[in-house]
């Protein structure tokens, strides 16, 4: 008791005699993670279960592309599309880091994935939809032949079975790797979505940070609705850039979500938890089905000429029925 009333330090140094165990004497580095906007420390594991958003200040940490799609689609609804198509290295390209090809190796060794670009079917709410997610940890989704060649048979396979197209954009431009291969692909899944328009089924374009270049320069901002993430960088040029070439102050929030929703240039910001319900609000709103599924068959959704064939019969005062066939 002589003791008790003493300051003590808040650390005790480690005894000869401690049997703990160098692993228990460590503590995991990635245990904490700071908010950049509030500063705020987050316990990891409570950050995981918010989606990583901020539970303080709101603010939307990336994600992987890995985790866009557990966070977006139906448990165990994704199945992938064309996984082992791998870039190729056209130009025998070399930079100041070593071979294209070499680089391409030791990123799918990192990554664990074989393009910076995710495609496959899904159900969203039990909705099916096509997803299209951009991985930015590979090579900063920059935007190659082989993107442009997944994307293009993501959106055919769209127009065979008639389902609506999601894609989660984000890209630091195109792959100079590549050169010339890599600029064609604007014009390449700009040609797949026109396709897409022509059997009238939807695109729906989520934009998250941070989405440059060739990508929000070519099909991320013609899609039916452009959605993004609250705080998302988009633009083309980065700001640096473009105040070294204008010579000028660019405006507070430039390229922000917020100042493209305030000038026209995206339809909705919507916050993470909230993407699932919207997503597949808007697939029913597009497609025909305001009472939810009745207008999806098993394969996906029915086609122009059965909803031709649908009629709604109103008898009044009793409720509307559905028929399908001709009329007479």
């Amino acid at each position: 008791m002589r003791n008790f009333f003493q300051r003590q330090g808040k650390f005790r140094p480690l005894s000869k005699g401690d049997e703990r165990s160098a692993e228990q004497q460590q503590i995991p580095e990635d245990l904490w993670v700071k908010c950049p906007k509030c500063g705020e420390l987050l316990y990891s594991r409570e950050l995981e279960r918010n989606a990583r958003v901020c539970p303080k200040c709101s603010h939307h940490f990336r994600l992987s592309a890995r985790e866009r799609i557990s966070l977006l689609a139906d448990s165990d609804s994704f199945q992938e599309w064309d996984s082992t198509v791998s870039p190729q290295d056209p130009l025998k390209f070399v930079d100041g880091q070593g071979p294209y090809d070499e680089k391409i190796v030791k990123t799918q060794k990192k990554t664990g994935e074989t393009e910076s670009l995710i495609t496959g079917s899904a159900r969203i709410n039990g909705r099916p939809v096509v997803m299209v997610v951009a991985e930015f940890n590979f090579l900063g989704a920059s935007m190659g032949s082989v993107w442009g060649e997944k994307m293009a048979r993501a959106v055919e396979r769209a127009v065979e079975e008639r389902m609506p197209v999601l894609t989660v954009n984000a890209s630091g431009g195109a792959r100079m790797h590549e050169g010339l291969f890599s600029l064609m692909q604007m014009a390449k899944t700009i040609a797949a979505f026109h396709r897409l328009g022509e059997n009238r089924l939807p695109h729906f374009s989520l934009l998250v940070d941070p989405c440059y270049g060739g990508v929000p320069a070519s099909y991320a901002t013609v899609a039916d609705v452009m959605i993004a993430e609250p705080g998302a960088l988009i633009g083309f040029a980065g700001q640096r850039v473009i105040e070294q070439v204008t010579r000028q102050k660019l405006p507070e929030g430039f390229q922000t979500a917020e100042f493209l929703l305030e000038h026209g240039m995206i339809d909705q910001i919507v916050d993470r938890g909230n993407l699932r319900d919207l997503i597949s609000t808007l697939i029913d709103h597009y497609l025909g089905a305001p009472q939810g599924l009745g207008s999806y068959s098993a394969n996906g959704l029915r086609s122009a000429t059965e909803l031709e064939q649908t009629v709604t019969v109103v008898d009044t005062p009793g409720p509307a029925t559905t028929t399908t066939g001709g009329m007479s």
